[in-house]
């Protein structure tokens, strides 16, 4: 039986690892890929206080070094299959390390990529269509490429890959036919001769044989058919849910809903960072998310234990 079981090793699990380690919790983390985070797929990150410029890989390995190394936080790795309270107690399912006890639970479950299931989307996943630009830039060496994507993430990704590619076309899917970024970020990338910008543009089609080969565009109610080698998909996140999607915490975009102190509407469970219904995702929002959400984690089991 643990005090605690965090669910998920991003900036946020992480940052209640610190919180509730340094409270002397018995904690628990589980994490079903890598601690650390999405933000390790960051290039540069320069926007975290007390950390002028560092990249996502050494910022998610301070995060991680920190938190584990913290004396009574245990580990594991597991993927969770649901979480059930019975009685005062949390019962953690997980898909080949049995079933833990807790007397709370922090869910910190982030996002994932969009897919909008696009025609040929699915098939070429992995064979020229890729939704990371950290993972596969190095794949586009001194080639043609595509971004799908109006915000500051297709922007700023649009920038590392250009530093690998030929050239970088990015199709802003804005509906008012707009770049939807920072002025600062849209303007370095207007500077940036490997990069154009196609306007007022969909994607209804992704094509090629092993590998792709070229997309189909909507603009202004024409098709047009593009050569490319890649189309990286920038488009958005969704929450990773489903595993509490029973639980009646979620929103109508499934995300979950807490309040100041970061519970929902369980006693004793709490949810932090991307998956929360939060109006920024970042990793310092994320961070003190997670320091919340432990600290009143401390408290609840300090007023349901005493």
């Amino acid at each position: 039986m643990y005090d605690l079981i965090i669910i998920g090793g991003g900036p946020a699990g992480l940052s209640a690892c610190v919180y509730a380690g340094r409270g002397l919790l018995n904690t628990l983390i589980i994490e079903k890929k890598s601690f650390g985070g999405r933000i390790k797929d960051t290039e540069m990150v320069k926007n975290y206080p007390g950390i002028i410029q560092t990249s996502g890989i050494e910022l998610s390995d301070m995060f991680r070094n920190h938190a584990l190394g913290i004396e009574n936080v245990e580990r594991i790795k597991s993927t969770v299959t649901g979480v059930e309270k019975d009685g005062n107690i949390f019962k953690v399912h997980t898909k080949r390390r049995g079933t833990f006890e807790a007397k709370a639970v922090i869910l910190a479950l982030g996002t994932r990529e969009k897919v909008l299931g696009i025609e040929g989307e699915t098939e070429f996943a992995g064979k020229g269509v890729s939704y990371c630009a950290t993972c596969d830039a190095e794949f586009v060496k001194d080639k043609d490429v595509h971004i799908l994507g109006s915000g500051n993430v297709a922007l700023e990704e649009a920038e590392y890959i250009s530093k690998f590619a030929n050239k970088v076309s990015i199709i802003s899917i804005h509906p008012d036919g707009i770049v939807d970024a920072d002025k600062d970020i849209f303007k370095q990338v207007l500077r940036n001769p490997k990069i154009e910008i196609i306007y007022n543009s969909y994607l209804i089609k992704i094509q090629g044989e092993e590998y792709v080969n070229s997309i189909t565009l909507s603009k202004l109610g024409k098709e047009t058919s593009l050569e490319t080698d890649g189309i990286f998909m920038f488009v958005g996140m969704e929450p990773q849910t489903e595993i509490v999607s029973n639980l009646g915490i979620l929103n109508e975009n499934k995300f979950i809903k807490v309040n100041e102190k970061k519970m929902t509407n369980i006693p004793g469970l709490f949810a932090v960072g991307d998956c929360t219904d939060t109006v920024l995702r970042q990793a310092v929002v994320a961070a003190s998310d997670g320091a919340i959400a432990a600290v009143y984690a401390d408290r609840y089991l300090r007023e349901e234990y005493r």
